[in-house]
């Protein structure tokens, strides 16, 4: 990878790295590493700027809403540092376009995985810790998550996580807490569609199907939440 391509990286996260060998592990998925006998892999970074990022943006959080309840914050905070969300994050910064992969991942399109991109962001995030410190980091994750942090509603981030809104519900209800079962496959291996029935007690409340297998579980549980919601409705009665 070329100075000019990092250079163009390290202006769009903000930071310009002194130990450059920082950035490119960060980029190294174990593909390129294991294929292309490219040193170290960004796994171990990775698992650095998790636990960074999770206390970054925590930290951030209860800054922005330091009367919010623990479970209003925890919302917040699952849906930030999702894959889903971390993934949209790197794409925003093009991180993609730089990452060192192997002929197996390049194939299977890696470069545009959810998976990778936001493992990638992670290891990104541990190399600007290792190079310059706390205060970089947080410079960083103020950059690329503060603008979201400042407009994140409760009601919007409720009704995205409708898993743990049904969850709740039928806990609330007195009914135990749903099983997601995988009842097929379809499509290509590059573009899967899943379905997926939701059960409480055995029985089948709802299904949904989806890209991936947490896709298909949300919209199984959104659909129950909307059974659920009608008059007179329960767990008990629609099983």
């Amino acid at each position: 990878m070329g100075s000019r391509e990092l250079a163009r990286l390290e202006a769009r996260i903000g930071h310009p790295f002194r130990d450059r060998s920082l950035l490119e592990r960060a980029l190294t998925h174990s593909s390129y590493a294991h294929e292309e006998g490219g040193g170290p892999d960004n796994e171990a970074l990775e698992f650095l700027g998790d636990s960074a990022v999770g206390f970054l943006v925590a930290e951030r959080l209860l800054a922005r809403h330091p009367d919010m309840d623990e479970g209003g914050l925890s919302k917040f905070k699952a849906f930030l540092v999702s894959r889903q969300n971390l993934a949209a994050v790197a794409r925003r910064c093009g991180l993609g376009a730089h990452l060192r992969l192997g002929r197996t991942a390049e194939r299977g399109d890696g470069r545009s995985k959810d998976s990778l991109l936001a493992d990638a962001l992670e290891a990104v995030i541990a190399a600007v810790h290792l190079d310059g410190g706390d205060a970089a980091t947080r410079n960083l994750v103020e950059r690329l998550f503060g603008g979201q942090i400042d407009a994140l509603e409760r009601g919007e981030i409720e009704r995205k996580d409708y898993k743990t809104t049904l969850q709740e519900t039928l806990q609330a209800g007195g009914s135990p807490a749903p099983r997601y079962r995988v009842d097929a496959t379809e499509g290509p291996p590059h573009l899967p569609v899943f379905h997926v029935s939701l059960l409480v007690e055995g029985k089948v409340l709802a299904r949904g199907r989806g890209g991936s297998k947490k896709e298909a579980e949300q919209s199984a549980a959104r659909q129950a939440l909307r059974l659920l919601r009608r008059p007179g409705a329960s767990a008990r009665s629609r099983t």
